[in-house]
């Protein structure tokens, strides 16, 4: 039976940075609401920019979670049809799934560095679907987020692309990055997922019915010593 689980590189250094980016995202936005709810309510005072830091985070969290969900076949999806093709069909169904993932994230990514290009002082892409080249585009690297303070470690960033002129709040650059990398990465996923079909390490991209019959079998075998008791 192949594998529907994630790929041998499990447990690699790239897991366990993933693992930990997701999981420091995650404590940062309970963490920053938390201090912001405490200091509200005994305090009577906030941080401002503390709501705008959270809803940027949320938004790392879901594009990098995308990608990671593909890397480790964890996405729900219904199957209950496909699972009653023969085995060659339903390798063929999942590779389909996976073409037009893969479409649909190289579609998403040139919308999403059209998107940002133009805050890092890129030119967006030419062409409506696909990239065609670079067209000449409208710098908007001047732009700012509404209340997050800027941080020093940016500091670079102001001679590099805003002309020497300090900025006030951290650039919106910064924030909007994980758009064309979380895409990206999106796009290397959910082709490693379609290699991995190809190979037979995978049966599709979502989670199949084996695991609920896994938890199913562990709540049977659980049952006797729950008795016992």
């Amino acid at each position: 039976m192949a594998s529907q689980g994630h790929s041998p590189a499990s447990g690699t250094f790239w897991d366990t940075f993933e693992e930990s980016v997701i999981a420091f995202i995650l404590g940062a936005m309970t963490l920053v609401t938390f201090i912001n709810v405490v200091l509200r309510y005994v305090f009577n005072h906030s941080f401002i920019w503390g709501l705008e830091v959270t809803l940027i985070l949320f938004a790392w969290l879901v594009l990098l979670g995308i990608s990671y969900g593909f890397k480790k076949t964890m996405h729900l999806g219904v199957d209950a049809i496909i699972n009653l093709l023969p085995t060659r069909a339903q390798r063929v169904t999942a590779l389909v799934s996976a073409l037009a993932c893969l479409v649909y994230a190289l579609l998403l990514l040139k919308g999403a560095w059209d998107y940002w290009a133009p805050y890092a002082g890129l030119d967006r892409t030419a062409g409506r679907w696909f990239p065609l080249g670079f067209e000449a585009t409208r710098d908007q690297a001047w732009y700012v987020t509404d209340q997050v303070p800027m941080i020093w470690v940016f500091k670079w960033l102001e001679p590099l692309i805003n002309m020497g002129e300090t900025y006030d709040k951290l650039p919106r650059v910064i924030p909007y990055f994980v758009l064309p990398f979380g895409i990206l990465l999106l796009v290397v996923r959910v082709a490693q997922a379609g290699l991995r079909i190809i190979r037979g390490e995978q049966k599709s991209l979502i989670v199949s019915h084996e695991a609920e019959e896994d938890v199913e079998r562990a709540a049977i075998d659980a049952t006797p010593d729950a008795k016992e008791v």
